[in-house]
């Protein structure tokens, strides 16, 4: 039997080799999308109305609270990777397992504090839906507090999950990764199959949160025992100063990821006023769509971001090049891929979340055509910020997610609605990435001497 052929972190990538290492990665990031689009599909379909926009209300939040795991991760590989290209075996492993026991720890005071809040907060975010009647809004607020609450019970090992995403690329183990997504998103569709029928949003909830406790325990069982990959679980110290290092390098990710879910907020509340809850359903249409196409990029910018680190600090600068060359030509030519087949599918994807409901397929399939135009320059976007993380430039890499994820998209759709109403809040997206694209690009050119990748 043919030997499979095992891709190190110090190859020489051509496309094929590239694509092939970071395939894992994109498949592994589509199946976690799986996670919010699966529970949408099925809520949709058989308990749609409040419960489905309940849904996407309170989404956002549960969101800002998992993305302390993407912080831990992309930062945690970053520094790893660093470590493993200058040759310290030993002091990688270390941090690795620095980087989960802090996860675990961080992760159940975060599911806690998240549990304690969501009340409150739902409440908050359903006040200004000005269509409901003082009952129809208290029902939204209890369906948004059921399904958070459960989802919050398995934040850490959701937290768990997203760090180890991230960690079986630097471990050269992307395959396994994309394993152990698999085998956690199969087990959300089977068990949505079989609980949303008779519990509606509970089940859902439900079904989500034994499926992430399957990724992120998994791994644990993996990397506690011994292996064949570069990393393995064992006796660390907390590194309070390594530690805060991570965070900074990987607070580009908490920040895109935080400054994603405030920003949906923001999205909610201005749809909510112009267009009552149906708008907010819509708007949840077009992230579970957006979700897939997006999950590609963010699957090629984890898997290629170790390879950056392990050449930046082996100092390959040709290598470097490469990546950063094949890298850029790969997002724009996906980027307009995309674009074009959002375009043309748009009426076929808002059908499969709007059962029937003609006036909501309708300001769905209008909206994802105006978004569609986002994926020109948001796979760029993304590649930059991990790009910058890899090389443990954690500021320039904060910056430009905060311009992207927040400043931008929040000063869109807080104006443009102000002088095109609806149709400015779905054009935000749009104006936002391509803001952040220019911005983007002018760090490339203000660092490259720096960093030599050009």
């Amino acid at each position: 039997m043919e030997k499979r052929e095992r891709i190190q972190l110090s190859d020489h990538f051509n496309y094929r080799r590239l694509l092939k290492f970071v395939l894992p990665p994109i498949v592994m990031m589509i199946f976690t999308s799986v996670y919010s689009i699966v529970d949408g599909f099925f809520v949709s379909y058989f308990d749609s109305g409040l419960p489905f926009a309940a849904l996407n209300i309170i989404f956002p939040l549960i969101m800002i609270v998992a993305s302390i795991g993407c912080m831990f991760g992309s930062g945690g590989s970053a520094v790893v990777a660093k470590q493993l290209g200058l040759g310290n075996e030993k002091r990688a492993k270390e941090i690795f397992s620095m980087v989960v026991y802090t996860t675990i720890i961080v992760g159940a005071v975060a599911s806690v504090l998240g549990i304690c809040v969501c009340r409150p907060v739902s409440e908050l975010l359903c006040k200004s839906e000005k269509n409901l009647t003082p009952e129809e809004r208290a029902l939204m607020v209890e369906y948004c507090v059921k399904y958070g609450r459960i989802i919050l019970t398995a934040m850490p090992a959701f937290m768990l999950q997203n760090v180890f995403q991230s960690f079986f690329v630097t471990a050269e183990k992307p395959r396994l990764g994309l394993y152990v997504i698999l085998a956690a998103g199969c087990t959300n569709i089977l068990l949505d199959a079989l609980l949303v029928p008779f519990f509606g949003l509970v089940g859902a909830a439900t079904a989500t949160a034994i499926s992430q406790t399957l990724g992120g325990v998994i791994p644990l069982f993996y990397f506690f025992r011994k292996n064949d990959s570069l990393l393995r679980l064992g006796k660390c110290k907390i590194e309070l100063r390594v530690l805060g290092g991570i965070c900074i390098n990987g607070s580009s990710e908490l920040m895109s990821n935080v400054s994603a879910s405030v920003v949906a907020l923001l999205f909610n509340a201005q749809l909510m006023k112009f267009m009552g809850y149906k708008g907010v359903s819509a708007y949840g249409i077009v992230m579970y769509i957006g979700f897939i196409f997006i999950a590609i990029f963010l699957g090629y910018a984890i898997g290629s971001a170790p390879i950056v680190g392990y050449n930046y600090g082996a100092q390959n600068e040709k290598e470097l090049k490469n990546i950063f060359k094949k890298s850029m030509i790969l997002m724009t030519c996906w980027g307009g891929v995309m674009t074009l087949v959002s375009i043309l599918s748009a009426k076929l994807f808002a059908g499969a979340f709007s059962h029937g409901d003609s006036e909501l397929h309708q300001i769905a399939t209008h909206a994802m055509r105006v978004y569609s135009f986002s994926f020109l320059f948001c796979g760029i976007n993304i590649f930059a910020s991990a790009f910058f993380t890899a090389l443990s430039n954690g500021g320039v890499s904060a910056l430009l997610s905060f311009l992207r994820m927040f400043l931008f998209q929040a000063v869109c759709v807080l104006v443009l609605p102000i002088f095109f109403k609806e149709e400015g809040i779905w054009a935000s997206v749009v104006v936002a990435e391509a803001m952040a694209a220019i911005t983007s690009f002018i760090c490339f050119f203000a660092l490259k001497k720096r960093y030599r990748y050009l």
